[in-house]
Parts: C-alpha cells; sequence; structure tokens
C-alpha cells in the first residue's frame, strides 16, 4: 500500500479561470503556473474522452499546499450549486490563516463578495468567518487570536 507523503494541493473547476484567479490572488497566493492539459493523460486521469483543460496553480508565498483552479475548455464544464451551504455534501470549503481577518472580509465586501454568516470567535485562540466568493466557493478565513 503506497503512503502519503505529503499534502499537495485542492483543485477546484471553475468557469471563469480569469475571474477566479484574481479573486485567490488579491487573497495573497501567488500564480505558481498556467498551462492547458489534453490529450491521453487528461482523458485517462479525468475519465473524460477527448477532454481539454486550462489550469491555473496557485500557492501561498513561501511555498506548501496549493490550489489549483482548471476551466474545461472541452467539453464544458456542468453546473454545481452556487448557493451550497455548509451542510451540503461534498467539498465545502478552502480555508488560509490571515494575519488580519477584518481587513481580508473587508477588501473581498469591497469586490462584492460577503460573508457567508457572521465572524465568529472560537474561544481564545481564533476568529473565522466563510465567504462566498467568485462561482459559489466557499473560503474560510481564519485568525489566531491566541
Amino acid at each position: 500500500m503506497a503512503h502519503i507523503q505529503r499534502f499537495d494541493h485542492v483543485g477546484i473547476t471553475v468557469a471563469d479561470l480569469d475571474a477566479v484567479t484574481a479573486f485567490f490572488v488579491k487573497l495573497g497566493l501567488e500564480v505558481e503556473g498556467r498551462t492547458f492539459v489534453e490529450g491521453e493523460f487528461l482523458d485517462t486521469v479525468c475519465g473524460i474522452p477527448d477532454s481539454r483543460t486550462e489550469i491555473v496553480m496557485l500557492r501561498p508565498p513561501g511555498g506548501g499546499a496549493g490550489l489549483e483552479l482548471a476551466s474545461f475548455v472541452r467539453p464544458d464544464h456542468k453546473p454545481g450549486s452556487p448557493d451550497a451551504m455548509a451542510n451540503e455534501l461534498g467539498l465545502r470549503n478552502v480555508s488560509f490563516e490571515v494575519d488580519d481577518l477584518q481587513s481580508a472580509v473587508d477588501g473581498l465586501a469591497a469586490d462584492g463578495y460577503g460573508l457567508v454568516g457572521g465572524i465568529g470567535q472560537y474561544e481564545n485562540s481564533w476568529r473565522m468567518a466563510y465567504v462566498r466568493g467568485p462561482e459559489g466557493i466557499i473560503v474560510s478565513l481564519a485568525e489566531r487570536i491566541g
């Protein structure tokens, strides 16, 4: 049995690659690369014959686990549930630690991205909020306070 060596990335399929990339860059991620992928490799891995996708790989400053954004050129993407709440099955949020939660929330609000609920505090350790970003992606932002 193979054993996990490290956590590498989370992948999200999106319709508007530029808009979603800009959202995550504004949060502080850096673009590691952008490319098209097609051919036998992609067809085999994703199980979709004759597929083609454009991918942007983002990573936090200094490295670490990444965020892969993929937009299918063919076949067309299938719509998801942009209003999904935390109790809907499936991947529900991508989480980042930030140094100033209120500033991050305010900056995203200025671009039209609002809170799913409110800003909560867990004991004297963390402040956290869910922001609904482009295409309904929920981003969990957490600030260590203790």
